[in-house]
């Protein structure tokens, strides 16, 4: 029996070869035609592209894809991965084509390759249309001054709470010890009391941020959905997260209903929800589903999403630039100092948050100079004409740069330079549409204020309240994914309070 199994495979090898043999080249004939003359690999590996060189160096590989873009003058280039086709795409007016036509017949944002296997078909940035439209629009109640004064506060907390820890560290004042674990868990804990505040403690808490770090190692891995794989892993713990953020919501809203005060982002949300349900049933309508919990649920992991690394990213840039621009950090001091005293013991008021105009202006120049997510994935649902000589064919990964983007226009763009974005200069205004960091466009972030105001925050507290001093190593500044951008050495520093008198700490 044995032997003629062996006779039988020995004698279809030749054809088994053949055939495969036979679809490597017609996948490499299907590349190539949709490749056509753009720059880019003439010859890929069969089934997996160059997948590997993209997880094994991420930096390198998008690096190329840039250079072959650059060289070529066509401002974008082409590869394959995992079965797709993508185009990167650098040239900033192409990537403003891409943002500009997220619509059922042209491009759907997708944020990550394999999106909406991980993050399921709930999330914000899947939507087009009206419907995007009036979910915006239910969004917009989150970010108002008010609503922003009191996250200011939940921030400065949570990043005090932490700095005290970053400070009674075995090696503070000592040793050099890298910010970025430290600054990830700062800013889950903040977005964590920002958006839904009371409604996640204790042993919750604890398995939140245990799932957290599961969807976190997964959004870098192979999409293989198996048991024991890091991908299934986080899209398991993706479903867990809603599911506890779908319970907060419910929380809110039955404490809204009583008429409390709101004191976190969802309870702006469910305030609105509420409103809109008793109008809808007032009038003997349906409610809208976007004011269920479950809906709002799922769009809060949006949010935590679009928040956690992105800030980690500019945080941790944020020290290591102003380490290396010492002029700067001069500057800024001076400024932090005439408006707010950590010795005063009090916090930072959201009125003097916004006179810190060049700290304001340190924080912008920081995020164009370092975006956190450089590249905002798309795929295309029909062929769409890129320019008057190449159509991107329909099912391609189109990958705009927000990173490139950041690079080109702005005057001297490679130097790190705040006062582009001062009142003098307006380089803000004038060169805007280079200014990628938040998109463009229907889905260009609704919460950058937000995000400015943190890092603000935090810049205005690192420096008034530590001297610090980066431990530079060779390549300490070469560009990490992880998945967004940080310092390759995860930014190592010596950490040494500036003065003991600071109440706010103790």
């Amino acid at each position: 029996m044995e032997s003629s199994f062996s006779s039988l495979f020995i004698s279809l090898a030749p054809y088994i070869i053949s055939l495969l043999a036979f679809l490597v080249l017609v996948e490499q004939i299907k590349y190539l035609k949709k490749k056509q003359r753009i720059p880019g690999p003439s010859l890929v590996l069969p089934f997996i592209g160059n997948a590997i060189s993209l997880v094994r160096n991420p930096t390198e590989f998008w690096e190329l894809q840039a250079e072959n873009a650059r060289k070529s003058n066509t401002g974008f280039s082409a590869n394959y991965i995992i079965g797709k086709f993508i185009v990167f795409i650098r040239d900033t007016d192409l990537s403003h084509k891409i943002f500009a036509n997220v619509r059922p017949d042209a491009f759907h944002l997708i944020g990550h390759p394999f999106g909406k296997k991980l993050f399921g078909e709930h999330n914000l940035i899947y939507m087009m249309g009206q419907d995007h439209k009036d979910l915006r629009r239910r969004i917009a109640p989150n970010f108002t001054p008010r609503a922003l004064s009191i996250y200011t506060e939940l921030q400065q907390h949570t990043i005090l709470k932490h700095l005290k820890s970053w400070l009674e560290s075995p090696d503070s004042g000592s040793k050099a010890f890298p910010l970025r674990l430290l600054c990830r868990d700062m800013n889950l804990e903040t977005s964590q009391n920002v958006f839904v505040g009371p409604y996640l403690s204790g042993e919750t808490r604890t398995r939140f941020d245990v799932d957290y770090n599961f969807f976190n190692v997964g959004l870098m891995k192979l999409p293989i959905d198996l048991p024991g794989f890091a991908f299934r892993n986080a899209r398991l713990a993706v479903s867990r997260l809603v599911e506890t953020l779908t319970g907060c919501a419910e929380d809110s809203k039955n404490k809204m209903k009583s008429g409390e005060d709101p004191t976190c982002l969802v309870d702006f949300w469910m305030q609105d929800a509420i409103r809109e349900v008793n109008a809808a049933e007032a009038a003997g309508e349906k409610p809208s589903p976007h004011t269920r919990s479950v809906e709002i649920g799922g769009h809060l992991f949006d949010f935590l999403f679009a928040s956690q690394d992105a800030s980690t990213s500019s945080l941790l840039w944020a020290v290591a630039l102003l380490d290396s621009h010492p002029d700067v950090l001069s500057r800024l001091r001076e400024e932090v100092s005439r408006i707010w005293s950590p010795e005063s013991g009090k916090l930072i008021t959201a009125d003097q948050l916004r006179e810190m105009r060049y700290t304001e202006a340190v924080a912008r120049e920081i995020i164009r100079y370092r975006a956190p997510a450089t590249l905002v994935p798309h795929i295309a649902g029909e062929d769409f004409p890129l320019t008057e000589t190449y159509i991107i064919p329909k099912g391609t990964i189109v990958f705009p740069s927000v990173f490139e983007s950041s690079f080109q226009g702005f005057v001297d763009a490679d130097r790190f330079d705040p006062d582009r974005f001062m009142e003098e200069r307006q380089e803000d205004r004038v060169y805007k549409k280079n200014y990628l960091a938040f998109g463009a466009g229907a889905h260009q972030c609704v919460g950058q204020r937000y995000a400015i105001n943190h890092l603000v925050l935090f810049i205005a507290m690192f420096t008034s309240l530590f001297d610090f001093k980066r431990e530079r190593s060779d390549g300490c500044d070469d560009i990490a994914y992880v998945p967004t951008i940080c310092p390759r050495d995860d930014c190592k520093v010596v950490l040494s309070l500036r003065c003991r008198n600071f109440p706010c700490l103790s």
